[in-house]
């Protein structure tokens, strides 16, 4: 019999908020993240906004000294991480730390340190190059740096794939602990990949919104007129352990994860299959997994990209998973506030998701303004909606056709 596994610790860095309570008065109350980049010169550049963190020091977290040989996504994930430890409790008195993981991935990874050692190596030759530059920008360092800080010594890694990568990294720790490999992970995601090859890159693949008289309405999710996403930065971190363990340490359980679904679209390099099959399979599979059927799904946090494809094909994935059912299920996407994440997206999305079962609120998706007849489902239009929320559905899918759908409940001892 596989163990319960349940959410004992969350932290979040994000455009609309550095700390788990900022967040979430950023979601409901439909501030938008997206302003002009203020990272460098982008005058050069096709889009000239993105959703930055704002306000972010990381000497609240970790030595000056030490940030200098880490890349900002392992900031972002490091003073994640410490909010969800510190939150769940997880110290040498409550737990064997030899049993304690660390599971957090990185679609990109270190790509501004990259970029600075380019420049480097250009103008310099190759002895300019720093000793830390490899182990700086390699996407695993951000599991190997919270390892290493808070000692815990279980299983360590990192997943990539896309922008499934925070999703794959929960669900993958959930299977980890409901299969005794562990008594409790640290999961999830982060992504610093707002840099001038990073939204050039994006660009030329004509996947980023070029808005630029009104950064703050350029992620559309959902509506007629959505002409790409935003780029968003930043991390999510939840601390999952079986329910035993908690029960044990006598600490707060937030949430249960009931199931989860993977898939591959085996279709193209970055368009979704076609109808969105690949996803639905993965939905339907995370379903099966949680024991639940279509009905019991109260609400679900959308990949929602604000791309014209995505959008469209996961409302038709949805409707084939739910049938008759899809048009009365609350559905949102948080992008339209956070700008996507990219590797950090499914794991902010899955603190939302329990953020929404909490408080009993759907975040809006917001700047919808003009109805698209492909997209006809309840997306929470511009504003919040109170209701009660047992079961939330949580989508994320990647370039590659990388599929991960987790599902979440109320916690009911």
């Amino acid at each position: 019999m596989k163990n319960r596994i349940v959410v004992t610790g969350m932290g979040v860095v994000t455009p609309i908020g550095n700390t788990v309570p900022e967040f979430w008065d950023g979601l409901k109350s439909g501030r938008s993240g997206a302003g002009p980049i203020t990272r460098f010169d982008s005058s050069q550049h096709t889009t000239h906004f993105a959703c930055e963190v704002k306000n972010f020091d990381i000497a609240g977290y970790i030595h000056p000294r030490e940030a200098k040989r880490m890349d900002v996504f392992c900031h972002y994930a490091i003073a994640a991480a410490e909010q969800a430890i510190q939150q769940a409790g997880v110290n040498e008195t409550s737990c064997d730390k030899d049993r304690v993981g660390v599971i957090i991935g990185s679609g990109i990874g270190g790509i501004p340190i990259f970029e600075a050692q380019c420049r480097e190596m250009f103008e310099g030759g190759a002895r300019r190059i720093s000793p830390f530059f490899i182990p700086t920008m390699i996407s695993d360092i951000a599991a190997g740096h919270i390892s290493i800080k808070y000692q815990l010594r279980g299983i360590n890694y990192a997943t990539t794939s896309a922008c499934a990568t925070g999703s794959h990294a929960i669900g993958i720790a959930m299977r980890h602990l409901q299969f005794g490999d562990a008594d409790v992970i640290v999961a999830g995601g982060a992504e610093g990949a707002i840099t001038p090859m990073g939204v050039a890159g994006f660009n030329s693949m004509k996947a980023l919104s070029d808005r630029n008289d009104d950064p703050e309405h350029a992620s559309r999710p959902f509506d007629l007129t959505r002409d790409g996403f935003v780029m968003g930065e930043g991390s999510g971190i939840l601390v999952l352990e079986t329910l035993e363990h908690a029960q044990k340490r006598g600490v707060q359980v937030l949430a249960e994860f009931k199931g989860l679904g993977f898939s591959a679209d085996a279709h193209h390099i970055t368009a979704p299959a076609p109808g969105g099959e690949g996803a639905a399979r993965a939905m339907k599979a995370a379903l099966a997994d949680a024991g639940i059927k279509p009905e019991d799904v109260d609400y679900i946090n959308a990949h929602g990209t604000s791309t014209p494809y995505n959008d469209k094909t996961e409302t038709e994935a949805i409707k084939t998973v739910f049938g008759d059912y899809a048009g009365k299920i609350s559905i949102s996407s948080t992008k339209s506030m956070t700008g996507h994440l990219l590797g950090a997206a499914g794991s902010v999305e899955s603190v939302a998701c329990i953020l929404a079962i909490h408080n009993g609120v759907i975040p809006p998706t917001i700047n919808y303004s003009t109805p698209d007849p492909e997209c006809d489902l309840d997306i929470t239009p511009n504003q919040p909606k109170e209701k009660k929320i047992r079961i939330a559905l949580n989508n994320a899918f990647g370039f590659g056709g990388h599929n991960a759908c987790l599902i979440l409940s109320a916690f009911e001892g």
